[in-house]
């Protein structure tokens, strides 16, 4: 008997919900049945713009779900990153689209009737929104022309550079190596000139130009900048074909015009300025150490004698610098052997431009040659 008042009392309170539900429906009806827009046969309600609305929500967050989902997925290891990403954006895009026209048809506005806004659109288009439309289309060519990459480090003709974090659908996310965000529009990128230093292969070479003083030996100069070089970290090889170089590029007004010609690993490729400071403060002290005199413009005065010193230490008196003594010559690195001495005048320009000689394949003949 108790069980079958309980559940007759449950019957009860479950009707009494519907008809209060029902009741409150009924006073909603009026008002999402209330007409916004009659016009040209199409109307809309506010009902079916609340439906719209949700819906609209809903497919916005798939989209973005299902990029987030893409994204974690491209983090694992050996998943191609950058096509995955294109695959999210697009996607991202196309349930955006679907969702846009789901929401008309269920706002009553047919697809097929949304024809009429086309040239009103296209006049909007051909105006105010040329410039977001350029940049939307170049979103897409960068997606999928691949030219350019999530984690590239590029250079644009404006003279910005830095890494591609993002590329969205009006501009592209560049992050400078003194993390700053600069956003870049999209059609920058197809229309202007873009230097990727990261497009097929991580490493590259850099020069670093110095100067030192006529009548030092070059050989000794060469010493000097290699074992800079090869102090440095970021050096991709010491010896081979990749290893370091020294080219004597130029006779300038007052000194010898080096190049310490080094390549870069993966890790430095990406930041060039903080790169060639660490390899100029490396050269400095492998300069200082053999004994060479990088020079700034002066005029040359001979000076064969000088308060009762000759030579070197009379021009170490008029520099005002200490007279050089025994103690400060040994503290010099030591000079290098015949055989060192043998390597080092190597001209590594010559041997470069050699190199790349024989690795070319060789020319086609011309027709008459082949006949013959």
């Amino acid at each position: 008997m108790p069980q079958a008042q309980a559940s007759r009392e449950l019957h009860e309170a479950g009707a009494r919900v519907r008809d209060a539900a029902q009741d409150g429906w009924q006073g909603l009806q009026p008002v999402l049945d209330y007409e916004i827009v009659r016009v040209a046969g199409l109307q809309l309600t506010v009902g079916n713009l609340a439906t719209a609305t949700i819906l609209l929500a809903l497919f916005f967050a798939a989209s973005r779900y299902a990029a987030r989902g893409l994204t974690r997925y491209g983090e694992r290891e050996g998943v191609d990153a950058a096509s995955l990403y294109a695959i999210s954006r697009v996607a991202r895009y196309g349930l955006l689209v679907i969702g846009f026209l789901i929401a008309l048809e269920v706002a009553g506005i047919p697809v097929s009737k949304f024809a009429v806004f086309a040239g009103a659109i296209g006049v909007g288009l051909g105006f105010g929104l040329q410039a977001i439309f350029n940049n939307f289309i170049s979103g897409l060519i960068l997606l999928f022309d691949r030219s350019i990459k999530i984690g590239d480090f590029v250079e644009l003709e404006s003279g910005v550079h830095g890494v591609v974090r993002d590329i969205k659908i009006r501009a592209t996310r560049i992050s400078t190596n003194d993390n700053l965000n600069i956003l870049v529009p999209n059609s920058e990128f197809v229309s202007g000139r873009v230097v990727n230093w990261t497009l097929l292969e991580r490493a590259r070479r850099m020069r670093i130009p110095f100067g030192v003083a006529y009548g030092t030996d070059k050989e000794i100069v060469k010493l000097a900048a290699i074992e800079a070089a090869c102090e440095v970290p970021f050096t991709l090889a010491h010896d081979g074909p990749r290893g370091p170089q020294v080219w004597l590029v130029e006779f300038g007004p007052s000194r010898l015009e080096f190049q310490l010609i080094v390549w870069l690993n993966a890790d430095a490729t990406r930041r060039p300025s903080a790169v060639k400071a660490a390899y100029n403060w490396a050269l400095h002290s492998a300069l200082q150490r053999h004994g060479i005199v990088i020079p700034y413009p002066q005029q040359d005065l001979h000076v064969r004698s000088l308060f009762g010193h000759e030579g070197d230490e009379a021009i170490a008196v008029l520099a005002g610098r200490a007279v050089p003594t025994a103690e400060h010559e040994a503290a010099h690195a030591p000079p290098p052997t015949p055989r060192e001495r043998i390597a080092l005048a190597d001209n590594d320009a010559q041997r470069d431009i050699e190199r790349d000689i024989h690795e070319q394949p060789p020319a086609d003949p011309g027709p008459r040659q082949q006949e013959e």
